[in-house]
Protein backbone atom coordinates (compact mmCIF):
# COMPACT_ATOMS: atom_id res chain seq x y z
CA UNK A 1 0.00 0.00 0.00
CA UNK A 2 1.50 3.34 -1.02
CA UNK A 3 2.07 5.54 2.01
CA UNK A 4 0.57 9.04 1.96
CA UNK A 5 2.80 12.25 2.06
CA UNK A 6 1.20 14.91 4.27
CA UNK A 7 1.69 18.50 1.97
CA UNK A 8 0.94 21.91 3.92
CA UNK A 9 -1.14 24.24 1.71
CA UNK A 10 -1.78 27.84 2.03
CA UNK A 11 -5.42 29.03 3.12
CA UNK A 12 -5.86 30.66 -0.66
CA UNK A 13 -4.71 26.74 -1.85
CA UNK A 14 -8.05 25.38 0.84
CA UNK A 15 -10.26 28.10 0.03
CA UNK A 16 -9.32 27.35 -3.99
CA UNK A 17 -9.86 23.91 -3.45
CA UNK A 18 -13.29 24.54 -1.50
CA UNK A 19 -14.45 26.88 -4.33
CA UNK A 20 -13.67 23.84 -6.81
CA UNK A 21 -15.97 21.11 -4.88
CA UNK A 22 -18.84 23.51 -4.55
CA UNK A 23 -18.82 24.69 -8.11
CA UNK A 24 -18.43 20.92 -9.34
CA UNK A 25 -21.34 19.89 -7.57
CA UNK A 26 -23.14 23.02 -8.43
CA UNK A 27 -22.85 21.84 -12.11
CA UNK A 28 -24.03 18.29 -11.39
CA UNK A 29 -27.10 20.05 -9.53
CA UNK A 30 -27.70 21.97 -12.45
CA UNK A 31 -27.37 18.98 -14.93
CA UNK A 32 -29.88 17.14 -12.90
CA UNK A 33 -32.37 19.88 -12.96
CA UNK A 34 -32.34 20.28 -17.10
CA UNK A 35 -32.61 16.26 -16.67
CA UNK A 36 -35.87 17.03 -14.87
CA UNK A 37 -36.89 19.41 -17.64
CA UNK A 38 -36.17 17.03 -20.20
CA UNK A 39 -38.05 13.44 -19.88
CA UNK A 40 -37.06 12.75 -15.81
CA UNK A 41 -39.74 14.80 -14.39
CA UNK A 42 -42.12 12.37 -16.08
CA UNK A 43 -40.37 9.80 -14.32
CA UNK A 44 -40.07 11.47 -10.96
CA UNK A 45 -44.08 12.26 -11.16
CA UNK A 46 -44.53 8.57 -11.81
CA UNK A 47 -42.32 7.77 -9.01
CA UNK A 48 -44.19 10.16 -6.49
CA UNK A 49 -48.02 8.34 -7.86
CA UNK A 50 -46.31 4.84 -7.32
CA UNK A 51 -44.90 5.63 -3.57
CA UNK A 52 -48.08 7.53 -2.69
CA UNK A 53 -50.51 4.90 -3.65
CA UNK A 54 -48.28 2.36 -2.03
CA UNK A 55 -49.80 0.73 0.75
CA UNK A 56 -46.66 -0.61 2.80
CA UNK A 57 -43.70 1.75 3.44
CA UNK A 58 -40.64 2.45 1.12
CA UNK A 59 -37.40 0.32 1.79
CA UNK A 60 -34.46 2.87 0.93
CA UNK A 61 -31.50 0.06 0.18
CA UNK A 62 -28.21 1.28 -1.26
CA UNK A 63 -24.31 0.50 -0.87
CA UNK A 64 -21.26 2.26 0.58
CA UNK A 65 -21.56 5.79 0.18
CA UNK A 66 -24.91 5.16 -1.76
CA UNK A 67 -25.97 3.45 1.66
CA UNK A 68 -25.20 6.85 3.76
CA UNK A 69 -27.52 8.53 1.09
CA UNK A 70 -30.03 6.01 1.49
CA UNK A 71 -30.92 6.63 5.26
CA UNK A 72 -30.93 9.87 4.42
CA UNK A 73 -33.16 9.76 2.16
CA UNK A 74 -35.24 7.15 4.56
CA UNK A 75 -34.87 9.10 7.58
CA UNK A 76 -36.51 12.46 5.28
CA UNK A 77 -39.22 10.43 3.97
CA UNK A 78 -40.40 8.79 7.41
CA UNK A 79 -40.40 12.47 8.93
CA UNK A 80 -42.45 13.81 6.68
CA UNK A 81 -45.22 11.60 6.28
CA UNK A 82 -44.37 9.02 4.52
CA UNK A 83 -43.37 5.64 6.56
CA UNK A 84 -39.81 4.76 5.10
CA UNK A 85 -37.13 2.37 6.37
CA UNK A 86 -33.31 1.66 5.44
CA UNK A 87 -31.93 -1.95 4.65
CA UNK A 88 -28.66 -2.95 4.21
CA UNK A 89 -28.67 -4.92 0.82
CA UNK A 90 -26.28 -7.30 2.44
CA UNK A 91 -28.09 -7.77 5.63
CA UNK A 92 -30.88 -8.54 3.27
CA UNK A 93 -29.19 -11.30 1.82
CA UNK A 94 -28.91 -12.76 5.59
CA UNK A 95 -32.39 -12.73 6.90
CA UNK A 96 -33.80 -8.56 6.71
CA UNK A 97 -35.55 -9.76 2.91
CA UNK A 98 -37.96 -10.83 5.49
CA UNK A 99 -38.77 -6.97 6.30
CA UNK A 100 -39.91 -6.39 2.87
CA UNK A 101 -43.61 -6.54 2.23
CA UNK A 102 -45.40 -6.94 -1.26
CA UNK A 103 -47.72 -3.56 -0.22
CA UNK A 104 -44.16 -1.78 -0.06
CA UNK A 105 -42.02 0.21 -2.45
CA UNK A 106 -38.18 -0.38 -2.75
CA UNK A 107 -36.26 2.72 -3.51
CA UNK A 108 -32.66 1.48 -4.57
CA UNK A 109 -29.57 3.47 -4.85
CA UNK A 110 -26.64 3.13 -7.02
CA UNK A 111 -24.58 5.01 -9.22
CA UNK A 112 -22.95 2.70 -11.55
CA UNK A 113 -26.41 0.31 -11.56
CA UNK A 114 -24.21 -2.48 -10.63
CA UNK A 115 -23.51 -3.02 -7.21
CA UNK A 116 -23.59 -6.86 -6.74
CA UNK A 117 -25.16 -6.87 -3.14
CA UNK A 118 -28.26 -5.41 -4.57
CA UNK A 119 -28.64 -8.43 -6.66
CA UNK A 120 -30.50 -10.59 -3.66
CA UNK A 121 -32.57 -7.37 -2.89
CA UNK A 122 -33.58 -6.47 -6.89
CA UNK A 123 -34.47 -10.52 -7.30
CA UNK A 124 -36.60 -10.33 -4.39
CA UNK A 125 -38.53 -7.32 -5.81
CA UNK A 126 -38.74 -9.43 -9.19
CA UNK A 127 -40.08 -12.96 -7.08
CA UNK A 128 -42.82 -11.09 -5.00
CA UNK A 129 -43.73 -7.97 -7.25
CA UNK A 130 -42.91 -5.36 -5.19
CA UNK A 131 -42.50 -2.17 -7.13
CA UNK A 132 -38.71 -1.44 -7.55
CA UNK A 133 -37.56 2.66 -8.08
CA UNK A 134 -34.20 2.66 -9.64
CA UNK A 135 -32.24 6.01 -8.37
CA UNK A 136 -28.82 5.79 -10.54
CA UNK A 137 -26.81 6.78 -13.43
CA UNK A 138 -26.97 3.77 -15.34
CA UNK A 139 -30.42 3.58 -16.96
CA UNK A 140 -28.99 0.12 -19.38
CA UNK A 141 -27.86 -1.14 -15.84
CA UNK A 142 -28.81 -4.18 -14.14
CA UNK A 143 -30.71 -2.08 -12.51
CA UNK A 144 -31.85 0.19 -14.22
CA UNK A 145 -32.86 -2.52 -16.87
CA UNK A 146 -34.46 -4.34 -13.27
CA UNK A 147 -36.64 -1.43 -12.46
CA UNK A 148 -40.38 -0.75 -12.76
CA UNK A 149 -38.92 2.92 -12.71
CA UNK A 150 -35.83 4.32 -13.57
CA UNK A 151 -34.77 7.73 -11.74
CA UNK A 152 -31.87 8.16 -13.88
CA UNK A 153 -29.14 10.88 -12.82
CA UNK A 154 -27.24 12.70 -16.01
CA UNK A 155 -23.41 11.79 -15.46
CA UNK A 156 -21.00 13.89 -13.33
CA UNK A 157 -17.66 14.79 -12.56
CA UNK A 158 -16.91 13.64 -9.25
CA UNK A 159 -15.52 16.92 -7.44
CA UNK A 160 -12.41 14.39 -6.40
CA UNK A 161 -9.72 15.31 -8.07
CA UNK A 162 -8.99 11.82 -9.16
CA UNK A 163 -12.69 11.30 -10.18
CA UNK A 164 -13.12 8.13 -7.44
CA UNK A 165 -14.26 9.69 -3.94
CA UNK A 166 -18.25 10.15 -4.55
CA UNK A 167 -19.07 13.64 -4.28
CA UNK A 168 -21.35 14.97 -6.94
CA UNK A 169 -22.77 11.71 -6.87
CA UNK A 170 -23.94 11.53 -3.76
CA UNK A 171 -24.97 15.47 -4.05
CA UNK A 172 -27.43 14.70 -6.75
CA UNK A 173 -28.72 11.46 -5.70
CA UNK A 174 -29.36 13.21 -1.68
CA UNK A 175 -31.04 16.33 -3.44
CA UNK A 176 -32.89 13.98 -5.72
CA UNK A 177 -33.96 12.00 -2.64
CA UNK A 178 -34.89 15.27 -0.89
CA UNK A 179 -37.09 16.56 -3.86
CA UNK A 180 -39.31 13.20 -3.49
CA UNK A 181 -39.85 13.92 0.16
CA UNK A 182 -40.88 17.24 -0.49
CA UNK A 183 -42.90 16.21 -3.31
CA UNK A 184 -45.02 13.51 -1.60
CA UNK A 185 -44.64 15.65 1.33
CA UNK A 186 -46.64 18.34 -1.02
CA UNK A 187 -49.02 15.84 -2.41
CA UNK A 188 -50.17 14.10 1.42
CA UNK A 189 -50.91 17.69 2.45
CA UNK A 190 -48.66 17.54 5.09
CA UNK A 191 -48.55 20.57 7.64
CA UNK A 192 -46.46 21.89 10.32
CA UNK A 193 -48.89 20.37 12.67
CA UNK A 194 -48.02 16.70 11.29
CA UNK A 195 -44.17 17.92 11.67
CA UNK A 196 -44.48 18.04 15.48
CA UNK A 197 -45.92 14.74 15.75
CA UNK A 198 -42.93 13.83 14.47
CA UNK A 199 -40.10 15.87 15.82
CA UNK A 200 -41.16 16.57 19.64
CA UNK A 201 -37.38 16.87 20.95
CA UNK A 202 -35.05 19.56 20.71
CA UNK A 203 -35.05 23.48 19.28
CA UNK A 204 -37.13 22.20 16.28
CA UNK A 205 -39.70 20.70 18.15
CA UNK A 206 -40.12 23.45 21.00
CA UNK A 207 -40.63 25.74 17.76
CA UNK A 208 -43.70 23.74 16.73
CA UNK A 209 -45.29 23.48 19.52
CA UNK A 210 -48.46 25.61 19.49
CA UNK A 211 -49.31 29.05 21.56
CA UNK A 212 -52.09 27.74 23.48
CA UNK A 213 -49.29 25.17 25.34
CA UNK A 214 -47.43 27.47 26.88
CA UNK A 215 -49.83 31.16 27.22
CA UNK A 216 -50.58 32.12 30.78
CA UNK A 217 -54.01 31.84 31.09
CA UNK A 218 -57.25 32.33 33.45
CA UNK A 219 -55.99 33.79 37.09
CA UNK A 220 -52.86 34.28 36.10
CA UNK A 221 -53.89 36.95 33.47
CA UNK A 222 -52.81 40.36 33.86
CA UNK A 223 -56.18 42.26 32.92
CA UNK A 224 -57.68 45.67 34.27
CA UNK A 225 -61.10 47.30 32.27
CA UNK A 226 -60.84 49.83 30.22
CA UNK A 227 -62.88 52.14 32.74
CA UNK A 228 -60.14 51.77 35.36
CA UNK A 229 -57.57 54.30 37.03
CA UNK A 230 -53.32 53.96 36.55
CA UNK A 231 -53.42 52.89 39.93
CA UNK A 232 -55.21 49.44 39.46
CA UNK A 233 -53.10 48.61 36.55
CA UNK A 234 -49.66 49.29 38.23
CA UNK A 235 -50.87 47.12 41.15
CA UNK A 236 -51.91 44.15 38.20
CA UNK A 237 -48.55 44.05 37.06
CA UNK A 238 -46.55 44.10 40.25
CA UNK A 239 -49.14 41.19 41.24
CA UNK A 240 -48.80 39.21 37.62
CA UNK A 241 -45.34 39.81 37.09
CA UNK A 242 -45.36 40.05 33.38
CA UNK A 243 -44.35 43.62 33.23
CA UNK A 244 -47.35 44.63 31.03
CA UNK A 245 -51.39 44.35 31.62
CA UNK A 246 -54.19 44.12 29.66
CA UNK A 247 -57.03 46.60 29.14
CA UNK A 248 -60.05 45.01 27.94
CA UNK A 249 -63.41 46.52 27.05
CA UNK A 250 -66.92 46.12 28.77
CA UNK A 251 -67.72 42.82 26.17
CA UNK A 252 -64.61 41.45 27.36
CA UNK A 253 -62.64 42.56 23.62
CA UNK A 254 -59.27 43.64 23.39
CA UNK A 255 -59.02 47.59 23.99
CA UNK A 256 -55.23 47.78 24.47
CA UNK A 257 -52.03 47.13 26.80
CA UNK A 258 -50.13 48.93 29.26
CA UNK A 259 -46.38 47.76 29.78
CA UNK A 260 -43.49 48.78 31.93
CA UNK A 261 -42.09 51.18 29.07
CA UNK A 262 -45.73 53.50 28.99
CA UNK A 263 -45.26 53.78 32.66
CA UNK A 264 -41.55 55.15 31.98
CA UNK A 265 -43.05 57.51 29.24
CA UNK A 266 -45.81 58.60 31.69
CA UNK A 267 -44.04 59.09 34.57
CA UNK A 268 -45.65 62.00 36.26
CA UNK A 269 -46.80 63.14 39.84
CA UNK A 270 -50.87 62.41 38.67
CA UNK A 271 -49.74 58.65 36.51
CA UNK A 272 -51.59 57.02 39.59
CA UNK A 273 -54.98 58.62 39.11
CA UNK A 274 -54.83 58.95 34.90
CA UNK A 275 -57.64 56.92 32.96
CA UNK A 276 -55.94 52.99 31.69
CA UNK A 277 -57.10 54.54 28.30
CA UNK A 278 -54.97 58.00 28.51
CA UNK A 279 -51.68 55.64 28.45
CA UNK A 280 -52.13 52.32 26.72
CA UNK A 281 -51.06 51.18 23.31
CA UNK A 282 -54.69 50.57 21.70
CA UNK A 283 -53.19 48.66 18.87
CA UNK A 284 -50.95 46.21 20.62
CA UNK A 285 -49.08 43.14 18.84
CA UNK A 286 -51.40 40.05 18.90
CA UNK A 287 -51.42 36.01 17.82
CA UNK A 288 -53.71 33.23 18.06
CA UNK A 289 -53.59 30.33 20.21
CA UNK A 290 -53.53 27.69 17.43
CA UNK A 291 -50.27 29.56 16.09
CA UNK A 292 -47.06 28.22 16.44
CA UNK A 293 -43.97 29.29 19.08
CA UNK A 294 -41.93 29.59 16.32
CA UNK A 295 -44.51 32.64 14.87
CA UNK A 296 -44.77 34.29 18.54
CA UNK A 297 -40.90 34.31 18.55
CA UNK A 298 -40.99 36.16 15.03
CA UNK A 299 -43.35 38.52 16.10
CA UNK A 300 -41.88 39.35 19.59
CA UNK A 301 -38.29 39.78 18.24
CA UNK A 302 -39.59 41.66 14.76
CA UNK A 303 -41.83 44.62 16.97
CA UNK A 304 -38.94 44.23 20.32
CA UNK A 305 -41.38 43.10 22.50
CA UNK A 306 -41.53 40.81 25.66
CA UNK A 307 -45.24 40.26 25.97
CA UNK A 308 -47.40 38.86 23.70
CA UNK A 309 -51.61 38.93 23.58
CA UNK A 310 -53.07 35.94 22.75
CA UNK A 311 -56.34 36.68 21.41
CA UNK A 312 -59.45 34.71 20.09
CA UNK A 313 -62.80 36.36 18.85
CA UNK A 314 -61.34 39.74 19.45
CA UNK A 315 -60.74 38.14 23.33
CA UNK A 316 -58.02 38.05 24.98
CA UNK A 317 -57.58 34.39 26.43
CA UNK A 318 -53.61 33.87 27.28
CA UNK A 319 -50.29 36.08 27.40
CA UNK A 320 -47.21 34.74 26.02
CA UNK A 321 -43.89 36.13 27.62
CA UNK A 322 -40.41 36.30 26.06
CA UNK A 323 -38.89 33.75 29.27
CA UNK A 324 -41.44 31.65 28.40
CA UNK A 325 -40.01 31.19 24.92
CA UNK A 326 -36.73 30.87 27.10
CA UNK A 327 -37.84 28.44 29.00
CA UNK A 328 -39.01 26.06 26.42
CA UNK A 329 -36.08 26.42 24.05
CA UNK A 330 -37.21 28.59 21.08
CA UNK A 331 -35.36 31.72 21.30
Amino acid sequence: MASLTATKISSEQAVASALRTLATERDGLTALMEAIGNGLGEIFTKAVDLIASAQGRVIVSGMGKSGHVARKIAASLASTGTPAYYVHPAEASHGDLGMVRKEDVIIALSWSGETTELADLIGYAKRFRVPLIALTSGATSTLGDAADLCLALPKAKEACPNGLAPTTSTTMQLALGDALAVALLERRGFTAEHFRVYHPGGKLGAQLKLVRDVMHKGERLPIVSADAKMDAAIAEIGAKGFGSVIVTNADGTLAGIITDGDLRRNLKPDLATLPVTAVMTRTPRTIAPDDLLASALEVQETAKITSLIVVENARPVGLVHYLDLLREGVA
